[in-house]
């Protein structure tokens, strides 16, 4: 089992930043993928970013690029979404998830890659 804590979330004006962490806990060796999901307002879930626990691949979603950056920590076992340049499109629940497998370009963001779901973080981005 792997647990999965969320924090840093908040509310922010557009154009802010902010940094969310996501701490792993119990039998982590398990997972070789993590990544950051959202589901905005309209319960539409998407992928944001993703890295191999390997370090050879960080991903991101369109919408994100050169705003956002994911990192990891494997000594800590923390995983980090620095968000810049906030947008209120942004607003959204921030989920972290781990699962088993090395993340690919057409895997990492699908739900099915994860089978490790953190609470979540809240997001809001006002204009």
């Amino acid at each position: 089992q792997v647990q999965l804590v969320e924090s840093g979330g908040g509310s922010v004006q557009a154009g802010g930043s902010l940094t969310l962490s996501c701490a792993a806990s119990g039998y982590t060796n398990s997972y070789r993928c993590m990544g950051w999901f959202r589901q905005n307002p309209r319960k539409e879930r998407e992928g944001v970013a993703a890295v191999r626990r390997d370090g050879a691949g960080t991903y991101y979603a369109d919408s994100v690029k050169g705003r956002f950056t994911v990192s990891q920590d494997n000594t800590k076992k923390i995983l980090t979404l620095q968000m810049n340049n906030l947008k209120p499109e942004d607003t959204a629940m921030y989920f972290c998830a781990a699962g088993p497998s090395f993340c690919l370009f057409n895997t990492w963001d699908v739900e099915e890659t994860y089978n490790y779901w953190g609470q979540g973080t809240q997001v809001t981005v006002s204009s």
